[in-house]
């Protein structure tokens, strides 16, 4: 099992190595965006100290970003 990731570094993680920006924040969610391919997509983070595996999962998906690349950008 994966060591839990704060909602801070995966934010800056998509920001800075996958091209979201910040777009707004509602209560704890934060909503990133970005154009590829004129097609938005659109992620929301929970801005909690560590996210479980499973919201980590569910926010890569919306980003369609595969864990495996997001991982290896942790490094």
């Amino acid at each position: 099992m994966a060591k839990p990731l704060s909602a801070k570094l995966v934010i800056k993680v998509l920001c800075k190595e996958f091209g979201f920006y910040f777009v707004s924040q509602k209560g704890s969610h934060v909503k990133l965006r970005k154009i590829e391919n004129k097609e938005e997509i659109i992620t929301i983070v929970p801005l909690h100290k560590e996210l479980l595996e499973g919201t980590l999962k569910g926010v890569l998906r919306l980003a369609k970003v595969e864990e495996k690349d997001f991982r290896q950008k942790l490094k």
